[in-house]
């Protein structure tokens, strides 16, 4: 338990990590259904990761079979595919990092409904590749890794609440101290926005070799 909780560690900090999920929340916040908004996001950004993360630890237990040392294999070899799915993404990123014009939707979140701010946090986690890809790691990692199901479900649960931990803090912070947080906030969007795929190259780049490290290491 230990191990896999040591290996979802790197994982769920490249999630946490993420810059466009922090940058809608502060958005959430700052807009006219402040408390509304940015509670609905962090409910469906939790949600995202927890369902995305399980629905591939359950794959993995399916795939994997009874032959342990194959399901070990393949588990190694998909992990490795992930990793260099993970770096290519982290080179596109970086190419990209001089764009730090903002996407049509963060123009359009001042107006966001609750149903449509659970909607953006979910589709975040788990649609949006970068983040739905390291979710991914995860939930091999999980599934197969030598736990039984209330270890794997715990695991599961340790890695959701550490890859939300950034997107609640904000929302959190801000309902206990929102004057005082609202320039930080600003700010730290601004930074956010224009360094944006800089910093989610680093991100990928490290997460990328960690999970093609470790599937190096199983084989």
């Amino acid at each position: 338990m230990g191990s896999v909780l040591g290996d979802l560690l790197p994982l769920a900090v490249g999630v946490a990590l993420s810059p466009i999920p922090i940058v809608a929340a502060i958005l959430m916040i700052l807009s006219r259904n402040t408390s509304g908004a940015g509670t609905g996001f962090a409910i469906g950004w939790v949600a995202g990761i927890a369902v995305a993360t399980t629905v591939v630890v359950l794959l993995s237990g399916i795939v994997g079979g009874s032959d342990d040392r194959a399901a070990s294999t393949a588990g190694s070899w998909v992990k490795i595919a992930l990793g260099v799915v993970l770096v290519v993404l982290a080179a596109a990123q970086w190419r990209q990092r001089a764009d730090s014009a903002p996407p049509g939707w963060m123009r359009a979140i001042d107006d966001f409904t609750v149903a449509k701010a659970v909607g953006l946090g979910a589709a975040l986690a788990a649609v949006n590749p970068k983040n739905l890809l390291l979710c991914a790691s995860a939930g091999v990692t999980i599934g197969g890794g030598d736990l039984n199901s209330g270890e794997k479900a715990l695991a599961t649960a340790v890695f959701t609440v550490l890859a939300a931990a950034s997107v609640v803090a904000v929302v959190g912070g801000h309902a206990l101290a929102a004057d005082r947080l609202r320039g930080t906030l600003d700010t730290t969007r601004q930074w956010l926005q224009a360094n944006n795929h800089a910093v989610m190259a680093v991100v990928l780049l490290v997460m990328g070799a960690t999970v093609v490290g470790k599937g190096i290491g199983g084989l």
